[in-house]
C-alpha cells in the first residue's frame, strides 16, 4: 500500500520550509518501520522506490512545481531511472533522504536521490522525469520559465550524459524471446 500517511506528514512537515531553486536539494529524515521490511529484514527495495517519491514530491513542493502543475493542469511522470544499492537498512535504522534535480534537457528533467544512514551511502538513484500535459511532455524550457528559472540546465555531469547515451540506445519495444527460447529457459 501507498504511504499516504507518511506523504501527508512529510508535504506538512515541509510545509513552511524555504523555497528552493530548481537545482536545490530537499533533505529528509525517515525511519525504516517494520512494514518497509523484506524476508531478509532489511528495507524492501520496491518500498524504497516508493520512499523516494516523498522526496521528490516535496522536492517539487519546494521548488514551486506543485502549484504550476495545478494551475496549467500539468501532470508528472518518471520515464527513466536506474538504482544502486549498496548498504542495507534495517528496521528501525534512521536514515536521511537527499533529493535534488541535476540539470534537463529539452524534453526531461534528471534527478538524483540517495539514502544515507550513519554517513554512508546506502542507495543512489538517478531519474529522467517529465512534466506532462494533454498533448504529451511540457517541454523543459517552459517549465523552468514559469519558474523564473534560467531555460538553460546546468552542465550535466558526464555519467548522466553516459547514461542518457546508453538509454537512448536501448530497444523500444524491447524484443521479445523467441517461443521455443522461452520453453528452454523455463
Amino acid at each position: 500500500m501507498y504511504p499516504v500517511i507518511r506523504l501527508v506528514k512529510e508535504v506538512i512537515r515541509h510545509r513552511n520550509a524555504p523555497r528552493l531553486p530548481l537545482t536545490g536539494t530537499h533533505v529528509a529524515h525517515h525511519i525504516c518501520w517494520p512494514w518497509d521490511i523484506d524476508p531478509w529484514m532489511e528495507l524492501n527495495n520496491g518500498r524504497t522506490l516508493t520512499l523516494y517519491d516523498l522526496g521528490r514530491v516535496v522536492l517539487f513542493e519546494r521548488i514551486g512545481i506543485v502549484p504550476l502543475m495545478r494551475e496549467n493542469r500539468w501532470g508528472g511522470t518518471i520515464a527513466g531511472s536506474s538504482f544502486r544499492y549498496r548498504k542495507r537498512v534495517r528496521a528501525f535504522d534512521r536514515y536521511e533522504l537527499r533529493t535534488r534535480m541535476v540539470g534537463w534537457d529539452d524534453k526531461f528533467f534528471y534527478a538524483e536521490q540517495a539514502m544515507w544512514r550513519k554517513g554512508e551511502c546506502c542507495s543512489h538513484g538517478l531519474l529522467r522525469m517529465a512534466i506532462t500535459d494533454r498533448n504529451g511532455l511540457v517541454r523543459t524550457a517552459q517549465v523552468a520559465a514559469a519558474l523564473d528559472a534560467a531555460p538553460e540546465s546546468p552542465p550535466l555531469p558526464d555519467w548522466i550524459r553516459a547514461w542518457i547515451a546508453a538509454e537512448a540506445e536501448r530497444p523500444w519495444p524491447p524484443m521479445q524471446a523467441e517461443p521455443a527460447a522461452r520453453e528452454i529457459a523455463a
